[in-house]
């Protein structure tokens, strides 16, 4: 068994903008439907709705090396929540060390990047 993402989008070409531009992620298919692509052999399945409402929670997250250097790189702006000790990067760091940031799509949809840290 293998997983599969799924994200939910109004505006498929917007959407590859950001996940095959911005993210740089490699797009394996492409239909009136949905655009796939391959997230380090997960499949990512990017879906074509009429209308949507963004979820409260994270919908994605992907762990990189470096959270403060890969959200220079992308260009993304950190999204920052009340009750979360966000550093002047808009960084989280959990208890466990590990560090996260948040951000959104087109959509609004809420997508993290992560690091592990030392305690983990």
């Amino acid at each position: 068994m293998r997983l599969v993402a799924f994200v939910a989008t109004t505006d498929l070409e917007r959407s590859h903008a950001f996940y095959g531009g911005v993210l740089g992620l490699d797009r394996i298919e492409a239909s009136a439907f949905a655009n796939a692509y391959d997230v380090g052999g997960t499949h990512l399945r990017v879906t074509l709705v009429e209308r949507m409402t963004p979820a409260p929670h994270t919908v994605l997250g992907f762990e990189v090396d470096d959270v403060t250097a890969t959200l220079a790189r992308l260009g993304v702006e950190p999204v920052r929540y009340e009750r979360m000790d966000q550093d002047a990067d808009g960084i989280w760091t959990a208890p466990s060390g590990t560090r996260v940031a948040w951000f959104a799509d087109p959509d609004g949809n809420a997508l993290s990047l992560s690091a592990a840290g030392r305690n983990v």
